[in-house]
């Protein structure tokens, strides 16, 4: 599961589809949107991303469960 932030979602999951970025996603093939947050202050979504990278994995896909319960790739709605 990889957590971050973006001013660009539909690009930056576009980035990681396409595997055009080095790192975590790249690494273990992460390419399914399941999950994400708005946030008009980057403050806020600073303070909401180290929240839920210190919550366990349990608690993570419970939070996608909630909202996403079938885990469809949210990409093609944005």
């Amino acid at each position: 599961m990889y957590i971050g932030i973006t001013n660009d979602l539909k690009r930056r999951i576009y980035e990681h589809k396409n595997k055009l970025v080095d790192g975590f996603t790249k690494k273990y093939n992460l390419k399914i949107l399941v999950y994400y947050e708005l946030y008009q202050d980057v403050n806020l979504a600073i303070i909401r991303e180290k929240r839920l990278k210190k919550w366990n994995r349990a608690w993570k896909i419970n939070l996608i469960k909630e909202k996403n319960p079938e885990w469809k790739d949210l990409y093609y709605e944005l």
